[in-house]
């Protein structure tokens, strides 16, 4: 996965402030930490991979290399249907 890539997450799924996600076309819900709710805002943004690195290496800084857990992390998302892709996304 290219970090330039987007991936917008689906428009019906609802993310509180406090990292609870629901999904109402499942009726499934999950709790993200603080690092999963900054990558879901930054995905409801449309912002690349490469930006939500970046972002997150500014929120918090731990030293360890962040784009292959971010990758990892949307690839989890895609799988399970909470992101939306291609022209949906806005990719160009």
């Amino acid at each position: 996965m290219s970090l330039d890539r987007l991936a917008r997450l689906s428009p019906s799924l609802a993310v509180s402030e406090t990292g609870f996600v629901f999904d109402p076309r499942t009726g499934h819900s999950f709790t993200v930490n603080p690092t999963g709710l900054v990558v879901l805002r930054a995905l409801r943004d449309a912002r690349s991979i490469e930006e939500i690195v970046r972002e997150l290496g500014r929120q918090f800084a731990g030293g360890t290399p962040l784009a292959e857990d971010v990758v990892g992390f949307v690839r989890q998302l895609e799988g399970l249907g909470l992101t939306v892709t291609g022209a949906e996304a806005g990719e160009r």
